[in-house]
């Protein structure tokens, strides 16, 4: 038996032994989503239920398991990696049109009969989820139960807690204090009565407290619970996490810490009469269940979701600085590839992820990735999450023999001073006439985007057709959204922003001075080719009028955008006149931080169009 069908069969199994635990509980359906008791988006190792019991291993997915059926919904982004994981395993892949599409509660309601019961670990399933889940149940007479981890039946050697220390956030670009931040928050949470506040989202709560972790890959968080009070703040967290050194620091600065297991026992210890408030988008059910009946409940977002998302003056420096460092390394690394295709090394997908993360790691003030790396060449381009394996990836060039086509990168660093996250499309060999229409299509989008000037508080998801239309005149359209907030050196997708029509504009998705927002729209030509072009731009102030006060985008991505693959007739004198002007600001600011053949490549590729 090779090894694929070894896996194959080990998922098989751990059905079986699944589906035996849901007969001994009397459940007819069990739910495993692709979260944790923080409700993160990637998850430590003893959260990865759903990937370890289907052999998916995207960072998205639901699972549901009947005793003849299982299914996995997935959007688009992964349709093509889940149909080549799945086979063999007996479970279905269930396409789904958007992440936020509710198609696995219709298959719920439609296959679960009347007195049925539907299972799923309380402690992993979001409040807001667990909601609309019961909603569409109850007139089915089918009941949700969540009070038993079915996976800690089935799952022996379960990875236990992470627990690598957590560690300062370096003061030099922490420029608000966890004291400034926590009398901040106690303003917020008196402003809507509350005497208490739980916060569990990971990267709030390092936010709030200026820490850092490595409790999940990419993002420098730790795993932790967080309830203020109008006079504490107590910190649920593993305590040998916690140097001593600091728990005297944090106690100094009004944080007690506490084990983490303490979190829920807390919450149902508040005293009667009192008031907490919650975010039901980011608790899940089983906290919010801890919760006495004689607490009352405020429900609305974190204060310190909106806060974070708001980067400050201090903090929009430090990320320039970032910026400019992350654009020397890939000079560095672009001046490379162009140099190893001429000397006809070979050069696979792999490739291209070690040497642009080698890259990095030279440049201060780097941490890690701050996700992992899409290099796809030609078809695999068109994967918007595809990631290149040992086992499977692609071959750009090898014994003199160098492809035509386009390669897509989308890669990203965790600075101590910023977040990245950039993608640039790089022409191999030589390129279509089609595929450069592609290519100053979603150009002439993202530049459309970066030059637009907009009312402050603008609900975010309605600009998102600012980048699309361009496109759509051409009669193409992309599947995922155009922006995602970015973290300062935290979380590379961040709330509560996000340029895209899969958010609601709601009053939280209103843009502010200081958040930071992914720009990347694309072409996607399955089993061809795809186009994306990323930069991230953060809100400024544009100019006040009698008709109130408007933002404009500062464009904070330092990397020449590829000429080579532009159909010059298609751009507009105002595009061109764009583009030339990002260049010069690329080769102003990254020049004196570059040297020799990166130094030659940045001016070759900043010159005027």
């Amino acid at each position: 038996m090779d090894t694929l069908e070894a896996s194959r069969a080990e998922v098989r199994t751990r059905l079986a032994a699944l589906r035996a635990a849901m007969r001994a509980q009397k459940i007819d359906a069990w739910i495993v989503p692709s979260a944790d008791p923080h409700l993160s988006e990637y998850l430590p190792q003893r959260w990865q239920g759903r990937q370890w019991l289907s052999g998916f291993t995207g960072s998205v997915g639901l699972l549901i398991v009947s005793p003849v059926f299982a299914g996995l919904w997935v959007d688009s982004r992964y349709w093509a990696q889940a149909e080549m994981q799945l086979v063999g395993t007996g479970i279905n892949l269930m396409k789904i049109g958007t992440a936020s599409s509710p198609a696995y509660i219709d298959w719920l309601v439609e296959n679960v009969q009347p007195g049925g019961t539907v299972g799923a670990d309380g402690a992993v399933l979001g409040l807001a989820q667990a909601r609309a889940i019961e909603e569409k149940l109850a007139p089915r007479g089918v009941r949700l139960r969540t009070d038993v981890d079915l996976l800690a039946e089935v799952w022996k050697d379960r990875p236990d807690l992470p627990t690598i220390p957590v560690y300062e956030h370096d003061p030099a670009f922490a420029p608000v204090s966890r004291r400034e931040k926590l009398a901040m928050l106690r303003e917020e949470m008196a402003k809507v009565g509350a005497d208490w506040h739980l916060i569990s989202t990971l990267d709030d709560i390092a936010w709030l407290t200026n820490l850092r972790g490595a409790d999940v890959p990419y993002n420098p968080v730790y795993v932790a619970h967080a309830l203020i009070g109008k006079h504490e703040a107590k910190l649920f967290v593993a305590e040998e996490k916690v140097p001593a050194e600091l728990r005297t620091r944090l106690l100094a600065e009004g944080f007690t810490v506490a084990p983490y297991v303490y979190a829920v026992a807390a919450l149902a210890q508040l005293p009667a009469g009192s008031a907490l408030l919650l975010d039901p988008r980011r608790v899940t059910l089983a906290l919010r269940q801890a919760v006495p009946l004689a607490v009352r409940v405020i429900e609305a977002i974190n204060p310190t979701t909106l806060a974070k998302s708001r980067k400050t003056a201090a903090e929009a420096e430090h990320i320039r600085r970032a910026m400019e460092q992350d654009g020397a390394a890939l000079a560095e690394f672009f001046s490379w590839l162009e140099n190893a295709l001429a000397r006809h090394e070979r050069i696979t997908e792999i490739t291209i992820d070690e040497r642009i993360t080698a890259a990095r790691t030279k440049r201060p003030g780097f941490v890690c990735p701050s996700f992992s790396t899409i290099a796809g060449f030609n078809a695999n381009g068109a994967l918007p999450h595809y990631r290149a394996l040992p086992d499977a990836h692609a071959v750009i060039a090898d014994a003199g023999k160098i492809g035509n086509g386009l390669l897509l990168i989308d890669s990203g660093g965790q600075y101590e001073n910023g977040t990245t996250d950039i993608t640039r499309v790089f022409p191999i060999g030589s390129t279509t006439p089609e595929q450069r229409r592609d290519f100053t299509l979603v150009l002439k989008g993202m530049i459309q985007l970066s030059m637009l000037q907009f009312p402050r508080g603008t609900k975010s998801p309605l600009i998102d057709a600012i980048a699309r239309a361009p496109i759509w005149r051409a009669g193409i359209e992309f599947g995922h959204g155009t922006g995602h907030g970015v973290g300062y050196f935290l979380n590379v997708h961040e709330g509560p922003h996000g340029i895209t029509p899969h958010l609601a504009p709601e009053p939280s998705t209103a843009m502010e001075p200081g958040m930071i927002t992914s720009n990347e729209p694309g072409i996607y030509r399955p089993g061809r080719w795809g186009v994306r072009i990323e930069n991230l731009l953060l809100n400024v102030p544009a100019t006040t009028t009698e008709f109130g006060e408007f933002l404009r985008f500062e464009t904070l991505t330092l990397c020449p955008i590829d000429t080579r693959c532009i159909d010059r007739a298609l751009l507009s004198a105002d595009e061109a006149a764009w583009l030339n002007a990002y260049h010069a600001t690329v080769a102003e600011r990254v020049g004196p931080l570059v040297s020799g053949d990166a130094w030659h490549w940045l001016q070759a590729r900043t010159r005027t169009i």
